[in-house]
């Protein structure tokens, strides 16, 4: 067996601004009798006179109007609603869905469960007892029975179990519900748990969908379990994400061709701008990039083959559209700040300087986001919050234990805080004290701590050695969904796993499917790695699995896909299909596949290397006959693809 990879180390808020909390309904819909293949119900309730305000909902529900609106839906959005508004909404909502292809419906706010039965809280609610409080909210059983009607798909996300605002027994949360065929329903938490509101522009779980909602070609079947990833990551496993699905059929909000990861496509915009500003971001943003080094050499003044590769590409590349789409995707805002900058009269500039101003708007990051930056596990690290290597974090050491103390007192319930703080104490050499906040963290649930503590015991770093105490702390994590916990089981199972020991064998692909499933590309890459040699599943599964784990953010998975096309191992030869697989890996990992082909040209197939050739010469950066050789015509473009050059369009068909 090939070596698997090595072990992984609502809250209430401020009264809104009177511009939000205004009552404000906006149609998109070019008139109910209008049939649409895609519609959506929106609705965020903020401004409550007597339960407490929320920070970020009015945001969510705004940001996630706009997002659906650019990806095809048509929009009912309402901000602050009453009870007889939000009827009144739903019954417009109804007859709008009922010829769709896709009808969704989101709502942040307030909502609780009583007696199993799921209850949205309108803006005019009145603190009462069960019985006459129930009769001022919106069942969402009857948003369901409306959705029902609907002949095809039916979505709902549910952004709403925050803390239960009447305060009785068992209310807390969202209970869990079942549904009829073609529906799925998220909830921002598991069932009967409360869900937290966020420390930026948007609550935890909406910034997760709008982090990921955007990616081409993405089910969103996975598109949950990225969402899901990221909460995790985020509350330290306080929070989880939680779906029912009947779906009969897969269904993609951006149904565009793939490409390649968000990281991938800045470093490609930076480096065919040379934009300082773009090249900082790609530091910030990727601190452990595959391109640090690349970035750095650029921003030193000695760009060097960087610089001859650019100026060999073609000059029809549409930078803008690029940075447009990534900026969008990213929600970064000096990725906005650059397009308005490079293309200020460009098809997207007023949309630009609108979502700019809009996150400019927003107060300086406090303590506890502050803390988040500073101090995050890169393991954690999440779209809008980028994972601080170890080293990096050592020299900011000071600044983050000041951070995260403050934010152990601003919010106490939130053990990812304690846990941030011993990470910070570890990178100062506080190693006593790290681990004592990190059992404390432990202790209290937070998922990170418990592997990072059982590290610790297994090294015998700070500690006492202790492998027993470590492995329990494994298994805690990994039954409460740490994707972490779970490989490093997996992998001490497998690889000490005998030719008799089928039971630690089972047992090690049981757990390395749980973190997979939990959105680990790691964990997917080793199960492809398992796969193709016949340790699970079949052969064949491999180039799923591989090019799964690319998507999720592993880049190896692209070189070994294509080595399954090339080859024709487990699955039929493709050497078109190997050749977009190189070019992916080429573009994405640490440059080790772009000096395989250099110096090893001629392990690849001829067929592989012609069609290599031709979408590189599509790409205006291959000149010669495609002949199938390696070769520094070859290198040359490969180089200038990697450095800038990459091109969406000649990767399909």
């Amino acid at each position: 067996m090939r070596r698997l990879h090595a072990r992984s180390g609502c809250r209430p808020g401020r009264i809104l601004s009177a511009v939000f909390a205004a009552v404000v309904a906006v149609l998109l819909l070019g008139g109910q009798a209008a049939a649409s293949p895609r519609v959506a119900l929106v609705i965020g309730n903020a401004a409550y006179a007597s339960v407490p305000t929320l920070d970020n909902t009015v945001n969510d529900a705004n940001d996630m109007a706009a997002t659906l609106s650019d990806l095809g839906f048509e929009v009912l959005l309402g901000i602050d609603r009453t009870r007889q508004q939000m009827e009144e909404m739903i019954a417009g909502f109804a007859a709008a869905a009922r010829d769709a292809d896709v009808a969704l419906f989101f709502y942040a706010g307030h909502a609780f469960q009583i007696a199993d039965r799921n209850y949205l809280v309108p803006l005019d609610f009145r603190m009462a007892q069960p019985g006459e409080a129930i009769a001022q909210t919106v069942r969402l059983a009857g948003v369901l029975d409306i959705m029902s009607a609907a002949p095809g798909l039916k979505i709902v996300l549910l952004d709403a179990c925050r803390d239960n605002p009447l305060r009785l027994p068992d209310a807390d949360g969202l209970a869990r519900v079942g549904s009829a065929a073609d529906f799925l329903i998220a909830y921002a938490t598991q069932p009967d748990a409360v869900a937290f509101d966020g420390e930026g522009r948007n609550g935890t779980f909406t910034e997760a969908l709008l982090s990921h909602i955007r990616t081409p070609a993405q089910d969103i079947s996975e598109m949950m379990i990225s969402v899901r990833k990221d909460v995790m990551a985020r509350t330290g496993g306080q929070q989880i994400p939680w779906e029912n699905s009947s779906l009969t059929r897969q269904f993609r909000f951006d149904a565009g061709p793939p490409t390649a990861t968000p990281e991938t496509i800045l470093y490609q915009v930076a480096a065919r701008t040379v934009d300082p500003a773009l090249l900082r971001l790609y530091v910030e943003r990727y601190p452990g990039g595959t391109h640090v080094g690349e970035v750095l050499a650029l921003l030193s003044g000695d760009p060097g083959d960087l610089m001859t590769a650019r100026r060999s590409m073609s000059p029809d590349q549409d930078d803008g559209e690029q940075l447009w789409q990534l900026a969008q995707r990213t929600r970064l805002p000096p990725l906005f700040e650059s397009y308005v900058g490079s293309y200020p009269e460009g098809p997207h500039a007023a949309a630009a300087r609108r979502t700019l101003a809009e996150l400019s708007s927003e107060a300086p990051p406090g303590p506890a986001r502050r803390c988040e930056l500073l101090a995050t596990h890169p393991r954690d690290g999440t779209e809008t919050t980028p994972g601080v290597p170890f080293e990096l974090l050592a020299r900011n050491a000071v600044e983050a234990m000041a951070a995260c103390e403050a934010a152990m007192r601003l919010d106490p319930r939130q053990a990812k805080y304690e846990a941030l703080l011993a990470r910070a104490c570890a990178a100062a050499g506080l190693r006593e004290r790290a681990v004592t906040l990190y059992s404390s963290a432990a202790d209290r649930g937070d998922l990170r701590a418990m592997v990072s503590l059982a590290l610790l015991k297994e090294t015998g770093d700070g500690v006492a050695p202790d492998p027993d105490g470590a492995r329990a702390l494994y298994e805690r994590a990994a039954a409460a969904g740490s994707p972490d916990a779970a490989i490093n089981l997996a992998v001490t199972l497998l690889e000490g796993a005998g030719q008799q020991d089928t039971a630690d064998h089972a047992r090690g692909i049981a757990l390395m499917q749980q973190a997979s499933a939990a959105g680990s590309a790691i964990a997917t890459f080793n199960l492809g790695v398992l796969a193709q040699d016949g340790q699970f599943g079949v052969p064949g599964d491999a180039r799923a699995l591989f090019e799964r784990a690319a998507r999720e953010g592993e880049p190896r998975g692209h070189r070994a896909a294509a080595v399954l096309l090339d080859e024709g191992r487990g699955v039929p030869r493709n050497p078109s299909q190997a050749a977009v697989q190189i070019l992916l890996g080429v573009a994405s990992d640490d440059g080790s596949l772009l000096r395989e082909l250099a110096e090893q040209g001629q392990d690849w197939s001829r067929d592989t290397l012609v069609s290599l050739q031709q979408r590189l010469a599509a790409a205006g950066l291959f000149e010669g006959e495609a002949d199938g050789h390696s070769g520094p015509a070859l290198n040359r473009a490969l180089v200038a693809w990697r450095n800038g050059g990459f091109d969406a369009a000649v990767l399909s068909g």
